[in-house]
């Protein structure tokens, strides 16, 4: 791994990752077997709402990702996305409308009952 680019880019990010959901994230690498990779959190077009969240495992950051470290799960995320997400709780819920990952975003302009995309701004 290129340290240079993760100390380079180390930040606390704006994205707050419960420590239930770092749990669920940590027993997710395992069953994928993404043991020892990060979880990359981010935006992207599409969705009801113009942007789709976004949660993926990624070895390494890319040369502008700001990387955080919470509850022993490591995070990347793009300028991008920081800005749409800034302020958001990610957290994991298990309750009669589903379970999952549920992102608290503040910047939330316009959503859809589906929770899985936002018109952030």
């Amino acid at each position: 791994m290129d340290t240079s680019v993760v100390e380079k880019n180390s930040t606390t990010t704006t994205v707050i990752l419960t420590e239930l959901a770092a749990h669920q994230v940590k027993e997710a690498m395992v069953l994928e077997g993404a043991q020892g990779q990060a979880l990359r959190v981010g935006v992207k077009g599409g969705g009801c709402s113009g942007l789709q969240y976004l949660l993926d495992f990624a070895e390494t950051p890319l040369e502008d990702d700001l990387v955080d470290e919470q509850h022993g799960v490591k995070l990347f995320i793009d300028p991008f996305s920081a800005e749409q997400l800034s302020g958001t709780v990610i957290d994991f819920v298990d309750d009669l409308n589903g379970t999952g990952f549920k992102f608290e975003n503040p910047n939330v302009s316009n959503s859809c009952g589906c929770g899985n995309s936002c018109n952030c701004g």
